[in-house]
């Protein structure tokens, strides 16, 4: 393991104190009982995230683990036994904020870990941590996703762009922890599997008989959709190619997005859109024979599922936004403005060269060959 640069606390920690390199193994140090894992936003990011998660998990066995998300997602890790609590605070609330930071450094506070996991590591929860050495109880062990103060373990340098997850698994290997989980690990309540199994005899549904689109993201990245009409020509690939029905996902930002793509497909369509919760996406995922997404946040929900997943990247760049899992493919245009990260664009060329037949190929190409 490479430890060169290594920084660790002292016995009396301050956030600047050092210790020589050495063989490192914190899952091997008795001390270490009680952790707290930071994961905010965004969806993407945070389901990708479960995936360090389940490995601080298995190289923990015994240990109490908290995690520390927002409002938004505390729903996705109710009743998941990787954790003791799960809690949240309202911290981007421009109102809020002041008074939600004060209410995160008592609860912090109070519950005295002996190593922090940020896998945040914003300016925000950098602060956060700041003040909880004034405080006196920042613990001797911080994992970050960056090497910056206050975290003594942090990823080693890594070729730009690089993909947060491999971030995050170095920042685990300089601890002493062995990341080994391919793809996003989340906790299935018996109440989704119910509803999707409710929804397979309703709609006919069985597996391998089906492909899911992802075919929106939120109103404001409007840039990453491929657009309705090319989805609608790709149902009738996926239809042709021996794939009896699609299924389209979506939450309240897709649900025109989806209306457009069921009334021009031509093909058996299941529009679900605005029907399932966001964990209901995995196990029905579990039995397509593809998902084809945008660069969108379910898409990383989907990849929990273990399934065969093509990303249609324009704007962004696949090196940084693909989900991670044994069989994931990425199709983006060869075009010198691709990656813009542009929140508006005149002409959208990266989306409109990529053809509905070249997604259908790299689909196939990806359930022959596991993913590229």
């Amino acid at each position: 393991m490479n430890n060169a640069g290594l920084r660790h606390a002292s016995r009396n920690p301050g956030i600047h104190a050092t210790l020589k390199p050495s063989a490192v193994d914190l899952p091997g140090r008795d001390e270490i009982r009680r952790i707290l894992i930071i994961k905010w936003s965004a969806l993407g990011d945070v389901v990708l995230a479960t995936a360090i998660m389940n490995d601080l998990r298995h190289a923990f066995p015994g240990r109490e683990i908290d995690l520390n998300t927002l409002p938004p997602w505390e729903s996705l890790f109710r009743g998941d036994p990787r954790f003791r609590e799960v809690f949240a605070f309202d911290l981007r609330n421009a109102g809020r904020g002041p008074a939600e930071m004060r209410r995160w450094l008592r609860h912090v506070h109070a519950q005295r870990y002996d190593l922090i996991v940020d896998l945040q590591s914003s300016d925000r929860s950098r602060i956060l941590l700041g003040l909880l050495a004034l405080r006196g109880r920042l613990p001797r062990y911080r994992i970050g996703n960056r090497r910056v103060v206050p975290y003594n373990f942090y990823p080693d340098p890594l070729p730009w762009p690089s993909h947060i997850h491999d971030r995050m698994a170095s920042a685990l290997r300089n601890a002493g922890i062995e990341p080994r989980s391919e793809r996003p690990v989340l906790h299935i309540p018996p109440a989704s599997r119910a509803r999707v199994a409710a929804l397979s005899v309703e709609h006919a549904l069985t597996p391998g008989g089906y492909a899911v689109l992802l075919p929106g993201c939120q109103a404001a990245g409007y840039l990453k959709r491929w657009g309705a009409q090319r989805y609608a020509a790709l149902g009738q690939l996926l239809h042709q190619a021996g794939i009896a029905k699609i299924v389209l996902i979506g939450g309240p930002d897709e649900l025109e997005e989806c209306q457009r793509i069921e009334a021009s497909a031509g093909v058996p369509v299941v529009n679900l859109c605005g029907v399932t919760e966001i964990l209901d996406i995995v196990p029905l995922c579990e039995g397509a024979r593809v998902v084809i997404a945008n660069d969108t946040g379910t898409a990383h929900v989907a990849a929990a599922a273990g399934c065969p997943i093509v990303l249609i990247c324009g704007p962004t760049d696949p090196r940084r936004v693909r989900p991670i899992g044994p069989s994931v493919a990425t199709v983006q245009a060869e075009l010198p403005c691709i990656n813009c990260y542009r929140k508006t664009c005149s002409h959208h060329s990266c989306m409109r060269v990529i053809t509905p037949q070249r997604v259908l190929q790299a689909a196939l190409d990806t359930q022959a060959h596991g993913g590229t």
